[in-house]
């Protein structure tokens, strides 16, 4: 309790431009965390939502079906559905207007590509946020500390006697803005990290679910050609 007391104390002692710093990097520190929590619920339910397309993807299930399933349900689709469908769709449009099996695979994978481009950042959504609060957090809290820290000795030097006690509250106050901005910093680099990797595994499994489901594809497109 003594050490928020002493907390409140000195920030209602410091002057008006580091509590503007402390106010700073506590919004800072929680939009951080939001994104945090955001992002976290988000890509759990993407990696699971991949997961359980793929079982049902490679269960043997009719594709034409697995179409029509779902696109009777467009806004629940997401992830590998939403590449399904896009591929799906071209591919069932251009085989019937296209001449040769190379046209219907090239105009299949470039709807894909569009749609993993698409999903790739919603998936990369906020995160360029949490990159700039981890890397701009520790310089506004020093700045906030070099301004308190200038302004505590500018007032020892008004005095002629001076004991530390009479500087320590300045500078106290001062380091508490670098503490503030390691606080919100820390964090957000680390989930930057940890989601940015989460995010290139969902991408390359994307991926590589367009060169399996291109492969299917392809066979089906060439012996349709031939059986015409």
């Amino acid at each position: 309790m003594s050490a928020e007391i002493s907390f409140i104390s000195l920030f209602l002692e410091a002057s008006l431009l580091v509590k503007l710093v402390m106010l700073m990097l506590l919004l800072l520190s929680i939009t951080g965390w939001a994104v945090i929590i955001q992002r976290r619920t988000i890509l759990n339910h993407a990696t699971a939502h991949a997961r359980r397309f793929e079982d049902k993807f490679w269960s043997g299930v009719d594709l034409t079906r697995l179409y029509q399933e779902l696109s009777a349900r467009p806004e629940r689709n997401s992830g590998m559905e939403l590449l399904f469908v896009a591929g799906f769709k071209e591919y069932m449009r251009l085989s019937q207007t296209a001449s040769s099996g190379g046209a219907i695979m090239d105009g299949s994978q470039r709807a894909m590509r569009v749609a993993l481009s698409r999903e790739v950042d919603k998936l990369e959504s906020n995160l360029s946020l949490l990159a700039t609060i981890g890397s701009t957090s520790p310089y506004i809290g020093l700045f906030g500390t070099v301004w308190g820290i200038m302004n505590a000795f500018i007032a020892l030097g008004a005095v002629q006697n001076a004991t530390l006690n009479m500087v320590a509250p300045g500078i106290a106050e001062a380091l508490i803005a670098t503490a503030m901005g390691l606080f919100a910093a820390i964090p957000a680099v680390i989930f930057f990290n940890r989601y940015s990797t989460k995010v290139e595994k969902l991408e390359n499994s994307y991926i590589n679910f367009i060169e399996e489901f291109s492969s299917i594809l392809h066979r089906q497109a060439f012996n349709d050609k031939e059986a015409r």
